[in-house]
């Protein structure tokens, strides 16, 4: 078992110097280029899309991709699949099994991709890299992320109450929270109950000792997430890795950048409910607003409660 763990290990950090002809993509060793090239030279060809295959079985698996046919089914949900090796994978949500268990830190995963993925926590490993700041992932779906959050303005999320427009679903569902006064967070210890995580986090601690602070080792500075540390310690050392893909400035954080990228952009989201006036930033409307409230209730326009 220790044997087979390390040969899986040397295909993910190997030099991969065998390269195909075909397509480019890059081998450790002579045998699996060979094995690859079958593909190519396979007389087991898709009629749809061309793709090749290894075997008529293959083939045969690939072709449900354009018919849609799924025949594995989930006795627990009912849930279908084109592989049965997917409904293997699938199986283990329900049975708990996590078979893929890293050597290092003893956690287990249900899926292969998962424990590689986990992997580069301990090998510090980041091969996605953003090609707008360089900045460095160890996975595929935080660069999205990163990207989505720090590099595009898109925001097709809008919020029912006020019309302000989110970039994720998620933020939408949160935000909705300030005009429900929903608290979806309770304290185990008191009735108290809070509308974010970290406000919970924060109380556990000061309140109930719960918890563990943690502290900025060069100014003793405390915080309640790990997060929220790293990004302090980058004012430390002077990095600012968000790149203004307008100007040269550089910021610390994501939330900065997105902030100073307003000054490159004619968008007004924040509108006056008193008068037509707009303006790119919140904090721009809510100084507005209260002058415009005073100077209605001045003109008896408005009733003073």
């Amino acid at each position: 078992m220790e044997e087979s763990w390390k040969v899986h290990r040397k295909r993910h950090h190997s030099v991969k110097q065998y390269c195909c002809s075909q397509c480019c993509k890059s081998f450790s060793s002579q045998s699996v280029l060979c094995h690859h090239m079958n593909i190519h030279t396979s007389k087991y060809r898709c009629t749809a899309c061309g793709k090749c295959c290894q075997n008529s079985s293959a083939l045969a698996v690939h072709r449900r991709s354009h018919s849609g046919e799924k025949p594995f089914e989930c006795t627990v949900c009912s849930k279908r699949f084109t592989r049965s090796s997917n409904l293997v994978t699938h199986s283990r949500i329900h049975s708990g099994d996590k078979p893929y268990k890293c050597h290092t830190c003893d956690k287990a995963f249900s899926q292969s991709e998962h424990l590689n993925s986990h992997m580069r926590v301990h090998t510090g490993d980041k091969p996605y890299k953003c090609s707008l700041c360089n900045k460095s992932f160890s996975q595929s779906s935080t660069l999205k992320e990163h990207k989505r959050h720090v590099h595009s303005n898109r925001r097709p999320y809008q919020c029912p109450f006020c019309g302000m427009m989110f970039k994720t679903n998620i933020a939408v569902k949160q935000h909705v929270r300030i005009h429900t006064d929903t608290k979806p967070h309770s304290c185990r210890h008191c009735s108290d109950r809070f509308m974010w995580y970290g406000q919970l986090k924060r109380h556990l601690l000061e309140s109930h000792n719960e918890g563990t602070w943690l502290v900025c080792n060069i100014c003793q500075k405390k915080f309640i997430s790990s997060g929220n540390l790293q990004k302090h310690l980058l004012r430390h050392k002077c990095v600012k890795p968000y790149v203004c893909s307008e100007c040269p400035k550089c910021f610390f954080t994501a939330g900065e950048l997105t902030s100073h990228q307003l000054v490159h952009s004619d968008v007004k989201r924040f509108g006056c409910i008193l008068c037509d006036k707009s303006f790119k930033r919140k904090q721009g409307v809510l100084k507005h607003f209260k002058r415009c409230a005073s100077k209605l209730s001045d003109s008896d326009m408005l009733p003073i409660c």
